[in-house]
């Protein structure tokens, strides 16, 4: 009877102790919801291996082909600004993840008669739903690790649940190119080795739908981000449409997004062209993810340093893919594989600091603002298929470098991501910097008293500027 009587939900206007979770009390929360990073990096990496197979496949243009990565990022775009991010501000982040499992594993299991079917559409329906699924886990997921214990930890926390993500991407080209497709490359066979895939998935997703039901989970309302701004910078965010730095955020990361996929969705493309057989450019793809991977560990442990700051770092990386993508664009051969590998490398903290930093000093905004950033990721939807177009056009026109050529699509997106850290270090700067030196979650809590004296001076501080203010007036 316990079961059916707890209570998983909070008002989203209720203050709850989530507001001063240390480092310990977090521990837990966030490990559990690390798992769900693994799990989408998977899907997310097994995309990418299947979109040059089904090009061979199902006899398809890599513009068509990009339809997968369309129909996946275009479910980004429709929940977590809709859907997902009402059932997040309404029931909070265990309902949330709840149903974004169970939607998931619907997606999961519609692979199955899409893969009998030979059917490309059925495979973009299926990865729709595969993608409204992992949108609505990510509309909770990445904004819960942000502010899931002390906020000095935020971006560290996020980078190395990416880092996780990442090896899940890294395992999924591997195990398809020496599993899936090894002896049975372009076959039937192949295709249904991927279904299996999925079925085991689903049934991995129902397994984790119960242990989020059961687990302990602190939910963290916007009531306690709003608090927490007040004890950390006495600062109220104002209304939301002035939140200038989260509004920029949306935007690099959305162009930010659609080049990290537009680059993964055609980099064994890339390698083909550049002359290596398609098992070998699985195998190059897998060890490029891995450096991805170990970048992302490496970002987060830097980011423990008080003189690394996350915006230093995010201006540093973002700048290194345009000059490697660039180069890789320009050359040929292994130089080019080897450019591109270290796209990938530099991407690695890009997107977990953008967001982090796109939340910094939203308050009761929090998770709105994190809705909107998760929607940004729907820039894989628009990045990949205009880069597939341009190697499609660049084919049919006879040159002997299309996918070379593309890359500079992607480029594009880069450069277009790079005024949100210029924005964060030269205009607000003072916003980013104070929320990393914070000691809250860290020191012991106020007690109520102190909390009451704490708010006593500052209103009598705040009396006593209009006083000074009117006198100064009336004289």
């Amino acid at each position: 009877m316990g079961l059916y009587k707890r209570k998983i939900t909070v008002s989203d206007d209720t203050v709850t102790s989530a507001v001063h979770l240390t480092l310990r009390q977090s521990l837990v929360p966030n490990f559990l919801v690390t798992i769900l990073f693994f799990l989408w990096g998977f899907a997310y990496g097994l995309l990418d291996v299947l979109n040059p197979h089904f090009q061979k496949s199902l006899n398809i243009t890599p513009s068509k082909a990009s339809g997968l990565s369309a129909a996946y990022f275009g479910a980004y775009f429709l929940c977590p600004p809709t859907i997902s991010g009402w059932i997040l501000r309404r029931w909070g982040f265990r309902v949330t993840f709840m149903c974004g499992l169970c939607t998931l594993a619907v997606g999961c299991l519609l692979m199955w008669p899409s893969g009998l079917k030979h059917s490309f559409g059925g495979y973009c329906g299926s990865m729709f739903v595969v993608g409204a699924g992992l949108s609505t886990l990510e509309t909770a997921a990445d904004p819960f690790l942000s502010i899931c214990g002390p906020p000095r930890y935020s971006e560290i926390r996020l980078n190395l649940a990416q880092a996780v993500q990442a090896v899940g991407s890294f395992l999924a080209p591997l195990l398809a190119s020496r599993v899936f497709f090894a002896k049975t490359v372009d076959t039937e066979q192949g295709l249904k080795n991927v279904q299996w895939v999925y079925l085991a998935v689903a049934g991995f997703v129902g397994l984790l739908i119960i242990l989020f039901f059961l687990a302990p989970m602190p939910e963290i309302t916007d009531a306690d981000m709003g608090t927490q701004e007040m004890e950390i910078a006495e600062y109220d965010p104002g209304p939301f449409r002035k939140q200038t730095n989260l509004f920029l955020a949306v935007w690099s990361q959305f162009c930010y997004v659609g080049a990290q996929v537009a680059v993964a969705n055609y980099f064994v493309n890339f390698c083909e062209e550049a002359g290596k057989d398609a098992s070998t450019s699985s195998d190059i793809f897998a060890a490029a993810q891995g450096l991805y991977a170990f970048n992302r560990f490496l970002a987060g442990g830097l980011m423990t340093i008080p003189a690394i700051k996350p915006r230093y770092v995010l201006a540093t990386y973002l700048a290194m893919c345009f000059v490697f993508i660039l180069a890789a664009s320009q050359s040929h051969g292994n130089a080019s594989i080897a450019m591109l590998c270290l796209v990938l490398c530099w991407e690695s903290a890009c997107f977990a600091t953008i967001f982090t930093l796109g939340l910094r000093g939203l308050g009761r905004h929090t998770k709105i603002g994190g809705s909107l950033i998760v929607a940004a990721i729907s820039g894989g939807a628009v990045f990949p298929p205009m880069t597939g177009a341009v190697a499609t056009h660049l084919q049919n026109t006879g040159s002997d470098k299309p996918f070379h050529m593309a890359m500079l699509i992607p480029m594009g997106g880069f450069i277009c991501a790079w005024i949100y850290p210029l924005y964060v270090n030269i205009w607000n700067r003072e916003t980013m910097d104070v929320r990393r030196t914070t000691d809250v979650g860290i020191a012991p809590p106020p007690t109520d008293k102190e909390y009451d004296l704490g708010q006593t001076d500052s209103h009598a501080e705040k009396a006593a500027e209009v006083s000074a203010v009117e006198s100064v007036k009336t004289k």
